[in-house]
């Protein structure tokens, strides 16, 4: 097994990140050069060109919307280059929905291997400051379904695809942070048996546990809150061998009857040590005694889960995963032990092209020092990723491979 060379990451992050400014110019040509037989930009009069301004001068700055019919013929299953040279093959449903339903956003290789970046980038500099070692993760992560558009193309949430694909599970052993449950589980169609397994197979293997995690810190307090609820079912299935009768499916039992034997002395450290608790604080180390850090989206919406993960926790660090959207992935977290509240993110100048829209209050204060009321009718105009100023606020303009 290939186990992933830390510091040659790190020193390629630092090689990147000081050279911005080209490593930037040099993916915007590649993404240019890569779709440029695309309907999208054929129609823009771009002409083969692929630097920054003639970028900035024909491609419009544009949201979801806009895009949507270029979208929906993709989905459709057209099979000529619209969005981008090569066919999409799958499509991802955002978290957020437009217009009450979830949008969909093109996935392809390129994405898969920039979620890798930012997963790899991330585990080298957690791992230097945490190190784990050749143990089991205890991932409360879901794959629901991927579903077939009409027009034959895989759909699924983009957590979905990014679970599905043969290159997550190889970078995980080499991250170190398998999961200790079985894929069967990972990929059950029903989220609360999913979620008991989970629990079940971190119980099983609470000696090798080095790390817990979930996508969104909320999934991580509604594990812990289920485990209050349902632990004394799980010693009894801990203590006979058998898996409780709530598991209804054949693929989830059948791989779950090849970790449970009966283990009375498990059963009982564990009814001790949850019996020990004073309401439930520190459960986590507690149950898992050689757990390193707790790990997921803990910023943005999430960070009012962290008081009560902080109570489940005890004195594990909190570290928040990376900062990325359905879109695409932007940045990834290289500070990890800084309290989770005021966590950073750096973002990746090869991953896709940035740009920063400036927030309206900047702008009018601009304004405002000089006196011209003619500008506040202006747009912003979007600042590349070496021209943002440090404490100013911008929305951020994703350019990515699909």
């Amino acid at each position: 097994m290939e186990i992933l060379h830390v510091e040659k990451v790190i020193e390629e992050f630092e090689r990147m990140t000081k050279d911005t400014e080209n490593v930037q110019r040099e993916t915007l040509k590649k993404i240019l050069e890569e779709n440029g037989s695309a309907e999208y930009l054929q129609n823009l009069g771009l002409n083969g060109r692929t630097d920054p301004q003639s970028f900035k001068a024909c491609v419009p700055v544009v949201t979801h919307q806009d895009l949507d019919p270029y979208i929906q013929r993709i989905v459709d299953g057209a099979s000529s280059p619209i969005l981008t040279g090569k066919p999409i093959t799958t499509i991802s449903l955002s978290s957020g929905t437009t217009q009450g339903r979830p949008k969909f956003v093109p996935f392809n290789d390129e994405l898969m291997e920039t979620t890798l970046q930012i997963f790899r980038t991330s585990y080298a500099f957690r791992n230097r400051e945490f190190p784990v070692n050749n143990g089991k993760a205890l991932q409360f992560i879901y794959s629901s379904k991927q579903s077939r558009t009409k027009g034959g193309l895989f759909a699924g949430t983009a957590t979905t695809n990014v679970f599905r694909n043969s290159q997550f599970k190889k970078a995980m052993k080499a991250m170190q942070s398998q999961c200790c449950s079985p894929d069967e589980v990972i990929f059950g169609p029903d989220f609360r048996q999913s979620l008991y397994c989970h629990l079940l197979c971190g119980l099983i293997f609470r000696e090798e546990i080095q790390l817990v995690s979930s996508t969104f810190a909320h999934s991580l307090v509604h594990a812990f809150r289920t485990l209050e609820q349902v632990w004394e079912e799980l010693c009894v299935d801990i203590r006979e061998g058998i898996l409780t009768s709530r598991i209804t499916f054949p693929s989830v039992r059948s791989a779950m009857a090849k970790l449970l034997k009966p283990n009375p002395e498990l059963a009982d450290l564990i009814r001790r040590k949850i019996s020990g608790l004073s309401n439930w604080y520190g459960l986590i180390p507690e149950l898992f005694p050689n757990v390193k850090y707790i790990y997921g989206i803990m910023t943005g919406s999430m960070e009012h889960y962290l008081k009560k993960l902080r109570h489940y926790a005890g004195d594990v660090p909190l570290i928040s995963a990376d900062y990325g959207s359905s879109e695409g992935w932007i940045g990834a977290n290289i500070n990890p032990n800084v309290p989770t509240e005021s966590t950073t993110y750096a973002v990746l100048p090869n991953i896709g092209y940035f740009e920063f829209i400036p927030l309206k209050e900047n702008v009018e204060e601009q304004v405002h020092d000089r006196g011209d009321a003619n500008i506040l009718s202006m747009e912003p105009k979007p600042v590349s990723l070496t021209e943002v100023k440090i404490g100013e606020e911008y929305e951020v303009i994703v350019t990515s491979f699909a």
